[in-house]
């Protein structure tokens, strides 16, 4: 069984700059996910994907080299990530890699630790589906059912009308992808399948680890986590 790891790291983040190397609780942001790879010794390779060389500098500080850049074409903020893991793949095979499993593992997701990873490969392992891939979730924390839409006005209109009435322990919980993890296998990446939402199974996180930082209301959120996980 190989496995590839890749973390997409582009340096173009807008809201927080260079978020991904920015040092987060005394490393740069991008070593804790390194980390928590390295110490799941899931990983045949390790690859953080980046059109930057001062990125890769960074990484290769850490100890992790970047076998190639990132086309820029693939780098800007309108990339969705699939084009990016083909891409990757498609790169390494040329190389004479090739992988059984495919880990997209995000940079901006310091909370996600080791086990988790380990984890979740078992019950990626277990699934009975092996076309199925899989994502890190997490419970919403009330319920869904219960949501409003607000006009401009601030009026409410409730989504499921009548469901606010209804007991929380009554209604089933629900999950949200979470953003800081998936697994697929290979024929889902380098296949010609139709991307989809039907096909992924769940490896469920704790919601301190849920965290992918995108804004500084994220980043102060999951600096108070990190020191609390951490004392």
């Amino acid at each position: 069984m190989k496995r590839l790891a890749i973390i997409p790291a582009r340096s173009g983040s807008k809201r927080i700059l260079n978020k991904n190397i920015k040092y987060f609780c005394g490393k740069p942001m991008i070593q804790h996910i390194l980390n928590a790879a390295n110490e799941s010794k899931l990983f045949n390779k390790i690859h953080v994907s980046t059109e930057s060389s001062n990125v890769a500098s960074v990484c290769e500080e850490i100890g992790i080299t970047t076998d190639f850049l990132r086309p820029k074409e693939l780098a800007d903020d309108m990339t969705p990530i699939m084009p990016v893991l083909k891409y990757t793949l498609k790169k390494y095979l040329d190389m004479g890699e090739k992988f059984d499993e495919v880990w997209l593992l995000m940079a901006c997701s310091p909370l996600v630790q080791s086990n988790d990873l380990i984890k979740a490969s078992k019950v990626f392992l277990r699934r009975e589906n092996k076309s199925k891939s899989l994502i890190a979730v997490t419970e919403y924390p009330a319920p869904i059912e219960w949501a409003f839409e607000s006009d401009k006005h601030n009026n409410l209109t409730p989504v499921q009308p009548g469901a606010f009435l209804i007991r929380s322990q009554d209604i089933a919980p629900k999950f949200y992808d979470t953003g800081t993890f998936a697994i697929f296998p290979n024929d889902a990446i380098s296949g010609n399948e139709k991307e989809t939402d039907k096909n992924f199974i769940s490896y469920t996180l704790p919601r301190s680890s849920s965290i992918d930082i995108d804004t500084l209301d994220d980043w102060n959120f999951a600096e108070i986590i990190y020191k609390g996980m951490n004392r």
